[in-house]
């Protein structure tokens, strides 16, 4: 009886994936997306995004990729704590509270990036680099929702 050894990578594709291959494979490619748009801006961001080598960028990308499902979990969470109750200041509460996580993640997310690559990345320009920051976040996730929809109209 033989046994068929891999050869490539993509020969591990034939099977259905797993929960956690799915999830490993949906993270690895959200990091490598925001690998590459980092890297964009790096080299065209006009020294707004400024990075001293590609290790350093690959190592805030999967750093981006951790604070940024956090964001969007804490986000929702608190949305559905305000969502399960009635009323229009629960209502108000729940757009307030996502726009003010949202929004005050993205100075913790630069702080965080700062005292793990001190001068090594550097975000700056308008409010002490927020902005461009905040550019460099909508892009990635602009660009891991146009694969997701690519990707879904495959199938």
């Amino acid at each position: 009886m033989t046994t068929k050894t891999s050869t490539s990578l993509w020969d591990t594709f034939e099977h259905t994936p797993s929960t956690t291959q799915r999830g490993v494979m949906r993270y690895l490619t959200a990091t490598l997306v925001d690998l590459v748009v980092l890297g964009l801006c790096v080299e065209y961001g006009r020294g707004y995004v400024v990075a001293n080598s590609f290790t350093i960028m690959l190592l805030a990308a999967v750093l981006l990729q951790v604070l940024l499902k956090l964001t969007i979990a804490l986000e929702h969470r608190v949305a559905a704590f305000f969502n399960a109750r009635p009323g229009g200041f629960n209502k108000f509460m729940r757009f307030f509270t996502a726009w003010l996580i949202l929004f005050g993640s993205k100075f913790a997310i630069l702080e965080a990036l700062a005292l793990a690559f001190d001068d090594g990345l550097h975000f700056g320009g308008p409010w002490h680099g927020i902005v461009p920051l905040i550019l460099v976040v909508v892009a990635m996730l602009a660009v891991e929702a146009a694969l997701v929809k690519v990707y879904r109209s495959m199938g």
